[in-house]
């Protein structure tokens, strides 16, 4: 019984920050899922790779900072680093791609996560309500153009930041989603796609939904069609989000046992699983509908440099 949100400002209103939009609606929906938030912000796009790398629980922080730090700088130049809370930000120049960059870190450095990597894609997420969210890392402050964000009750997997959502689609830039439901053909899809040689990092079955779509990416197929095409190869009841730097989808299962709110304005997108964190968050002033069960929703979000702040 998870919530789902997901936000476009069309108009780049300063009134609307992405962030505090988001977490709005997440503290309206946090009677669903107690055990865990996060969110995922799209800011300006960067000339370099933003990553937000989990530093394992029982390592002290600034040796785990030190150890990423050189891994990185043997395949690019760092440009910033900052170390807050579980996770190291970094900020680097690199030519390599992101799953070669991953791997590289991942040999030097066992036990770190790469939480998310891309020009514009931050996530951050951690065990707790989304007001504990954002007293760690103030998420109301966050600007963008759009962004997802979930707070999870856990059915099956354990409850930790990496088992939280949202989910980077780990060698994809700036793709990640967020999940309310069950993915009946997971371990099926598991086994396929490790096959394949592609890694998982926890137990939660809506961690396949990014790897779907990065394994239908690499065939060539777009990312519309590969959204479409999910609605017959991922089996069971669920709605899920996507986002990239330049997108915004939803897609809900063909039975439709899992609820969906859609709000579309001159002024912006709002989804979300309730209908009350719609209201909570962005007033009255708008009609809200309930998707179809076997739809999708695909909004394009247009780059305009210069406009966003802090």
């Amino acid at each position: 019984m998870c919530g789902i949100v997901g936000f476009i400002n069309k108009r780049w209103e300063e009134k609307r920050p992405a962030g505090a939009t988001l977490l709005s609606m997440l503290q309206a929906l946090s009677c669903r899922g107690p055990d865990s938030a996060g969110v995922a912000v799209y800011g300006p796009p960067q000339p370099f790779w933003v990553l937000q790398i989990a530093v394992p629980a029982d390592a002290h922080p600034r040796a785990a900072e030190e150890a990423v730090l050189d891994a990185l700088r043997d395949i690019g130049s760092v440009v910033r680093h900052e170390l807050g809370g579980a996770y190291l930000r970094v900020e680097v120049l690199a030519t390599v791609e992101p799953a070669a960059l991953e791997k590289h870190l991942l040999a030097r450095v066992p036990g770190v996560e790469i939480v998310s990597l891309g020009h514009q894609l931050e996530i951050v997420k951690q065990v707790g309500s989304p007001e504990q969210l954002d007293a760690a890392y103030h998420v109301a402050r966050r600007h963008g153009t759009h962004g997802i964000g979930h707070t999870r009750l856990s059915t099956e997997s354990k409850v930790d930041l990496s088992h939280s959502q949202p989910f980077w689609a780990h060698g994809v830039p700036d793709l990640a989603t967020v999940h309310n439901g069950h993915v009946t053909n997971y371990h099926r899809l598991r086994r396929r796609y490790e096959q394949k040689g592609y890694r998982f990092y926890t137990e939660n079955d809506s961690e396949v939904i990014g790897i779907y779509l990065r394994d239908r990416l690499a065939a060539g197929v777009c990312l519309e069609d590969a959204l479409r095409a999910s609605l017959d190869d991922l089996d069971g009841s669920f709605s899920y989000l996507a986002a990239t730097g330049n997108t915004l989808a939803y897609v809900k299962d063909r039975f439709g046992f899992k609820p969906l709110v859609v709000a579309e304005t001159p002024d912006f997108v709002a989804i979300a699983t309730e209908e009350i964190a719609l209201r909570k968050a962005l007033g009255r002033d708008f009609v809200a509908r309930e998707p179809a069960p076997g739809t999708m929703g695909f909004w394009s979000i247009p780059l305009l440099h210069g406009a966003f702040a802090g």
